[in-house]
């Protein structure tokens, strides 16, 4: 009877490699799901994604091993133009990560003004030129410039949003 375990060969994906090593690191840090950082664009938009990003969670001390968890403070870094901003928005993300995870886990946001490099939103993909045609046509009927610009616009983002081709 053989008692090694199966090991597969080849190439395995990195995120299987690092995954524990990025979970330890995360949880010294206070955070215990490592959602909090990986998703946080989910959790709450790109906008204020690219304005600010976690730190980490500080949970207060248990009293009782038996107590219910007391939700935490998460400290989030924001760079010093958007801090005002980030501040009235504190309710909105507090109520965001709790909405993710399912339960009150953050009761307070502390933030610290640091430079960041700030995230740049994504370019939209250029649409297929048959799109690029069928949309010239469209447009080759309006008179009005100031008409056709905000209709082209309009095509444009129907056709991004809903993906229609």
């Amino acid at each position: 009877m053989n008692t090694q375990t199966f090991r597969r060969r080849g190439p395995r994906p990195l995120a299987d490699l690092v995954a524990a090593q990025i979970a330890e690191t995360l949880q010294k840090a206070g955070f215990a799901a490592t959602e909090v950082v990986t998703r946080w664009d989910e959790i709450v938009g790109d906008d204020l994604a690219r304005r600010c990003s976690p730190i980490k969670i500080a949970w207060p001390k248990r009293t009782q091993a038996t107590a219910e968890p007391e939700p935490g403070t998460l400290h989030v870094r924001v760079e010093a133009p958007f801090a005002l901003e980030v501040q009235h928005m504190t309710p909105v993300v507090i109520e965001r990560v709790n909405a993710f995870f399912g339960w009150r886990c953050v009761a307070a946001m502390r933030l610290t003004q640091v430079p960041m490099a700030l995230k740049k939103k994504p370019a939209a993909p250029k649409p297929p030129p048959a799109d690029e045609r069928r949309l010239a046509a469209a447009l080759a009927g309006f008179d009005d410039d100031g008409l056709r610009q905000a209709v082209e616009r309009f095509g444009r983002a129907v056709g991004r949003k809903t993906g229609m081709r």
